[in-house]
């Protein structure tokens, strides 16, 4: 995570706009990378959280389809992560250079980073509802048939209201998101620090301090992601709002907790794999540029 850099004018210098761009840059690769890489423990998870099965089942229904349709659905998440991963660490970093201005003091230094990811939050969810609500139509088995491509899906969606096509879920996403980036960039930094402390390479640090972060927010919030992924998979049935679906998805899971956390355990391993090697990636990137 960048720190807070000194701003002595109104303008930036050259090296500053360079800075600003590269944090953008780095943010699109690291994601790229790592989205490639776990995509298929994605659509498992997304598997039980959709059908409320059992890891073993969830497994075996991709096995049954083949490695063809593995990575059926892939693109709209790896256009969105890359471009999630661009805003996400490019628009934190441009953030939090506005709040570190003398103007803005009021907020304490130990808090900019969580204040700033609060904003990101918001805008990745204006900018990225879309492809997450095609993502999830695209990988529902149960919409192989009546919404076999890409182009099928785009072409339902955009006769819908945005409300109830493309921007559907948008609440509990905005919600996710905010907190998630917050949550994200306000530990990331103090847990890497301290573990560097110890005499943790770098490397490790970031990737240690970017599991650990991840994981807290992904197990935090893992009840929103179910909701949003049954909120957004349907396209047929009537539109209910974010409350009415919230007491489906309760029943629908027994009122049990532990039923609603179904597919948390390969949260935590997705998680782990993702963002370890995203901020590894990052934060070796803005250091080598530095």
């Amino acid at each position: 995570m960048t720190g807070s850099p000194k701003m002595t004018q109104n303008e930036d210098s050259p090296r500053d706009s360079k800075a600003r761009f590269q944090s953008y840059l780095h943010g699109g690769t690291s994601t790229l990378f790592s989205t490639l890489i776990v995509f298929p423990v994605y659509k498992t998870v997304f598997r039980q959280q959709i059908h409320n099965i059992q890891v073993q089942r969830a497994i075996k229904q991709l096995h049954k389809e083949g490695f063809g349709k593995l990575y059926r659905g892939v693109t709209p998440p790896l256009l969105m992560r890359t471009l999630n991963g661009t805003l996400l660490f490019g628009l934190q970093d441009t953030f939090l250079r506005l709040l570190s201005r003398p103007t803005l003091s009021v907020i304490p230094a130990s808090l900019l980073p969580a204040v700033a990811g609060l904003g990101v939050g918001m805008v990745e969810a204006v900018v990225f509802t879309p492809f997450e609500r095609v993502q999830n139509v695209l990988q529902s088995g149960h919409n192989d048939r009546r919404l076999p491509t890409l182009k099928s899906v785009l072409v339902r969606l955009k006769v819908q209201r945005f409300a109830s096509g493309y921007y559907r879920a948008f609440l509990p996403i905005a919600a996710r998101n905010a907190l998630g980036s917050s949550l994200y960039f306000g530990l990331k930094g103090p847990l890497s620090a301290a573990v560097a402390g110890q005499g943790m390479s770098p490397v490790a640090s970031s990737f240690f301090s970017g599991t650990m972060t991840s994981m807290a927010v992904s197990l935090t919030l893992y009840p929103l992601s179910v909701l949003v992924a049954n909120m957004q998979v349907e396209v047929q049935t009537e539109v209910k709002g974010v409350m009415a679906c919230w007491k489906m998805l309760w029943k629908s899971r027994q009122r049990s907790v532990l039923l609603l956390y179904r597919g948390g355990a390969l949260v935590i391993l997705r998680s782990c794999i993702t963002w370890g090697i995203t901020t590894a990636i990052y934060d070796r990137q803005q250091k080598r540029s530095s």
